[in-house]
Formats: structure tokens, C-alpha cells, sequence
């Protein structure tokens, strides 16, 4: 058995040692959403309050995980009353699901700067394997007043249905089954010290 351990951390020796941790970068991120209202026009919404991060022991972060945790009752669409309402039982039910999460499974390259990202959605109690489709523009290195820094941006898009996911209802009659999931992000690479203070 002590034999097994040890084989295990010298296999994970390489990823322990190159392993970062990329932040997101709140003030250049949006993490949001469109439905059709009354099969007539489109409704955007985004959530205030969330946040991310990516994993990777890779530089060009072929193997990044992302995490991403979203406050339910942060959600905007530009209309306080729709907003109350959508916190509502009627659909997510913030009071008692207050988070949507996602975790991804895998990052896969398609061509060029377009990859495939998989992993589980929750919201609103129930989880489900999603893919959502991306555009990697970076890593680039940037000057900063405290030093070079590592960001990478990324754009994300995906459809989900929302009764998948219980919520609203299966009514399509005023808002559409399918969700559009946007986001725009960008991250930094953290410091390595910082990381151990942690």
C-alpha cells in the first residue's frame, strides 16, 4: 500500500509542479443569457454576482478545467419586476437553489482557436452534461505596473433547455424552452507565491 502511495505522487509529482491557476478578471467578464419572449423578440440577462477560475498544468491550457459559481439572485435583465419573477418559485427558485454552478469534463481543440468544452451545468437543483463552444484568443503577456502578467480571454456560447432543468415550467407560450447561454471572460494567470500564501 505505501508502495501504491508513493507511485501515485510521483505520478502526480508533474502536475503538482506545473499546475496554475488563472482568475478571472471580474471587471472584463459577463457571464449572461438570451430567451425568446412570446416567440417575438429576444430578452438578455446576466448575472452580477459570480465567479470563476481555470486550472491547467499545460501553457497553452489545452487541458484547462473550468469553474464557474453564478449567484441566482444577482440575475438582471434590465426589468426589476422580470427579475423578481425569475427569482421566484415560477422559475429558479433563488431562495431555495441560490447557485448555479458548472464544472467542466473536458477541453477539447476543434481548430485554430475553437474548442469544445464539456461539464456538468446545476441549476436550480438538477445537473446535466452540457457543451458549450469556445474561442481562446491568448495567452498573451501584458506589462503591468507590478511586472508581466499571463491573460487569456474567452468567448462561450451554448443552448440548453431550460425545462431540462425544471425550470419555468414546459410552457413555451411566453418564454422560449431554449437558452442561449453567452459569456465573455478573461483571466490572469496567478502568481505561484500567491498561490502557496493560499
Amino acid at each position: 500500500m505505501k508502495q501504491l502511495f508513493i507511485s501515485l505522487a510521483i505520478g502526480l509529482a508533474p502536475f503538482a509542479a506545473y499546475a496554475q491557476t488563472w482568475t478571472v478578471d471580474k471587471a472584463h467578464t459577463k457571464v449572461g443569457f438570451t430567451v425568446t419572449h412570446l416567440m417575438l423578440s429576444e430578452v438578455d440577462g446576466n448575472f452580477k454576482t459570480f465567479d470563476a477560475k481555470i486550472t491547467a498544468a499545460k501553457p497553452d491550457l489545452s487541458d484547462a478545467v473550468f469553474e464557474l459559481t453564478a449567484d441566482i439572485n444577482s440575475i438582471d435583465t434590465d426589468n426589476e419586476r422580470r427579475d423578481g419573477h425569475l427569482k421566484s418559485p415560477d422559475f429558479f427558485d433563488a431562495a431555495k437553489f441560490p447557485n448555479l454552478t458548472f464544472k467542466s469534463t473536458s477541453f477539447k481543440k476543434v481548430e485554430g482557436k475553437k474548442y469544445k468544452a464539456m461539464g456538468d451545468l446545476t441549476m436550480h437543483g438538477v445537473t446535466k452534461p452540457v457543451t458549450l463552444d469556445v474561442t481562446m484568443n491568448g495567452p498573451v503577456t501584458n506589462d503591468t505596473p507590478k511586472g508581466k502578467q499571463e491573460k487569456v480571454g474567452f468567448k462561450i456560447s451554448g443552448t440548453i433547455k431550460r425545462a431540462d432543468f425544471g425550470v419555468g415550467g414546459t410552457s413555451t407560450a411566453v418564454v422560449s424552452d431554449e437558452v442561449e447561454i453567452k459569456g465573455n471572460a478573461e483571466f490572469a494567470k496567478q502568481d505561484a507565491a500567491m498561490a502557496e500564501k493560499k
